[in-house]
């Protein structure tokens, strides 16, 4: 099963949405008769701006969503020593790195895993799972937060709906020219009838599909991005630890109790079976843990 992470699945789920609302209140033979199919600067420009719709409604649903999709519990007050110090520790991360206080919460989860997410670097969500702040020592929950707090300070979330924005348009786009070619020489439609929206359905999961290798390509170059900030606000011997204890869950083969549309957001994929490393949301701890050796 493919784990493409919370930003596709929203993304074609909204693409999908929109899609059958266009085919509902007839919009696609309204904007034939329109001429907006014939002429591919305007179905171009009208797949901008669902494309991004999608890709921005994603990103500002993230924090909502992660915390409905963990069960995250928001640390308000603390309510014992653990708490406090983690409170402290990302706020003494978020001033280093220039941003504001994110919220801070904990999972419940036996596997070591932690998050960040949020529309607005300013305005983020940071969170741990209660395996990993039970077993990693402060040094290495330090480093985690801290390449959590990397991919805040990158604005990774802001570039990633960027990218999913110029995706979700190709998609858009060429699902409807190879939907429109199809309903003409196969269904000999002249305005777009069944055929078309069958065929637009199945590309826009198609194309999808392919297209979110793009999206994980850059998901996997942004991980090295954060264990260097995490090196570099932390320590990069606590994060090189970090990496080698949750190398040792994957080698054991346990598995990422992250809900799937929430692996793409996490620092570990957890242990999974992959058709193809270019669906992989992660690059292999042991790429990581080697780039941070060679301070990369």
């Amino acid at each position: 099963m493919l784990r493409i992470g919370l930003f596709l699945a929203t993304n074609i789920a909204i693409l999908m949405l929109v899609s059958a609302v266009f085919q509902i209140f007839g919009l696609e033979q309204y904007l034939a008769t329109q001429g907006v199919h014939t002429n591919l600067g305007a179905l171009l420009l009208m797949c901008a701006v669902f494309g991004f719709a999608g890709s921005l409604i994603s990103l500002f649903m993230s924090k909502w969503m992660a915390k409905r999709g963990t069960g995250t519990q928001i640390i308000t007050e603390p309510t014992n020593a653990d708490e406090r110090w983690l409170l402290e520790t990302v706020a003494e991360l978020a001033r280093k790195a220039d941003i504001g206080m994110p919220e801070v919460g904990i999972f419940q989860a036996q596997q070591s895993n932690a998050f960040a997410t949020g529309w607005n670097k300013n305005k983020a969500l940071v969170a741990v799972s209660s395996g990993l702040f039970s077993r990693f020592n402060k040094d290495e929950i330090k480093a985690v937060l801290a390449h959590e707090i990397g991919h805040v300070a990158n604005g990774d979330m802001i570039t990633l709906t960027l990218i999913q924005g110029v995706v979700n348009t190709f998609v858009m786009f060429f699902a409807r020219i190879i939907g429109s070619f199809i309903d003409k020489a196969v269904f000999k439609n002249d305005r777009p009838g069944i055929g078309y929206f069958v065929t637009v359905m199945v590309l826009q999961v198609v194309l999808g599909i392919l297209a979110s290798t793009i999206v994980l390509a850059f998901s996997r170059w942004r991980e090295y991005r954060a264990d260097a900030a995490g090196a570099h606000l932390a320590t990069r011997g606590a994060m090189i630890g970090a990496l080698q204890k949750l190398q040792a869950e994957t080698q054991a083969q346990v598995p990422s109790e992250m809900p799937d549309t929430m692996v793409a957001l996490s620092i570990s994929g957890g242990w999974k079976k992959h058709a193809s490393k270019l669906f992989m949301s992660h690059p292999p701890l042991e790429a990581r843990i080697e780039a941070l050796r060679r301070g990369v």
